[in-house]
């Protein structure tokens, strides 16, 4: 089926805003990120070009999270340029209706969401991995490990004097628990010193207490204790947020995560909504255009651009919101995890159907 020109042009004119829009959040995001930057850098021995680097790194994650905004902005400046250069009645005239405009720049919405999840979004999610690997390095934090894997959870820390390795395994986690405990204990050339084993321990604050200890040492006989303190550098808090930036993994990552959370019996409430959010981004950028050509053309009476920009942004930060806090119910386990993510979008689906059957009246 051969395009028709109608199509490419409204398809070249919508990319172009998108581009123009996403270059000008791309430099905001910079100046605006780099600051923080330096500000974490300034009492650290590191040249000035760390938080330029880290500040290109962090950039396209931002850019993600702001997406909706840009495509909102991007519709309202596509049909800015339609309505300067008389196109839309051009248009019209050669049979070209509001829904048809719409149908097309929605269906490339929908289709550039689809490229984003699956291609942009694994980019941002690497580059955002490396930003976190690097500020890591510069941490206070940076001889403590802590991760999640099919055998369950694993911590590396070093005492305060450097002198002793833990390597930390516990099979199951549940909120402030860790069941089924080993502590290996190690000096600086990794030679072992003993080996703790636990039933159950209460990790609540960094003295853990543990219950039911065997402690086994090639230099002792093996001890056996009903109560064990062990002093550590993390807590159930600390713990509970150790992928609290999702956004450093890819698609790919995020389903492994999900699933090693629940092998340890964890809660993988987090995950299933980021990928929920994820996977519905197609979707909530093909309504926003919707939402944006329906702004534009019910309020095509206002001839100032910057009340029709400001208007655009005002009902941004609505839909941005309502998103925000039914996401926040979801995390409270308020709402299942899907209704959180999609009712949003179902309610901008009623709005953009109402919308719609109106359209051709303006």
């Amino acid at each position: 089926m051969i395009i028709k020109k109608y199509h490419s042009y409204l398809t070249k004119l919508l990319l172009k805003n998108i581009f123009v829009i996403l270059l000008v959040f791309i430099f905001l995001s910079f100046f605006l990120n780099i600051f923080e930057e330096i500000k974490y850098y300034e009492n650290k021995e590191s040249g000035i070009y760390y938080p330029i680097i880290l500040t290109v790194l962090n950039i396209p994650s931002i850019v993600f999270e702001i997406l909706p905004f840009i495509f909102l902005l991007s519709v309202m400046f596509f049909f800015i340029n339609l309505f300067d250069k008389d196109e839309i009645q051009l248009l019209r005239s050669n049979g070209i209706n509001n829904f048809k405009i719409t149908a097309i720049i929605t269906l490339v919405s929908l289709f550039m969401g689809i490229i984003l999840i699956f291609v942009y979004y694994t980019f941002s999610a690497n580059l955002k991995s490396l930003y976190l690997n690097i500020k890591y390095q510069y941490s206070n934090s940076s001889d403590h490990l802590a991760v999640v894997n099919e055998g369950g959870l694993w911590i590396k820390e070093k005492s305060k004097d450097g002198s002793k390795i833990f390597i930390i395994n516990a099979s199951t986690y549940k909120k402030d628990i860790l069941e089924n405990l080993k502590i290996t204990q190690l000096d600086k050339n990794y030679k072992l010193i003993n080996t703790i084993i636990s039933d159950k321990a209460d990790i609540r604050k960094k003295n853990w207490t543990l219950e039911n200890v065997k402690i086994y040492s090639n230099e002792k006989k093996t001890e056996i204790m009903i109560n064990y303190k062990y002093l550590s550098s993390f807590d159930g808090k600390i713990i509970s947020n150790l992928y609290s930036n999702l956004n450093s993994l890819n698609i790919f990552q995020l389903i492994k995560l999900e699933k090693n959370y629940e092998s340890i019996g964890y809660s993988a409430t987090d995950v299933k909504l980021h990928l929920n959010k994820i996977f519905s981004l197609p979707i909530y950028l093909a309504l926003t255009t919707i939402i944006g050509t329906l702004l534009m053309f019910k309020f095509n009476f206002i001839k100032s651009k910057f009340f029709l920009v400001v208007i655009g942004v005002i009902v941004s930060v609505v839909f941005y919101y309502i998103n925000y806090f039914s996401i926040l119910f979801g995390k409270n386990e308020t709402l299942p995890v899907l209704i959180s993510v999609w009712l949003p979008q179902v309610v901008m689906f009623l709005i953009c159907t109402l919308g719609l059957t109106k359209l051709n009246e303006n």
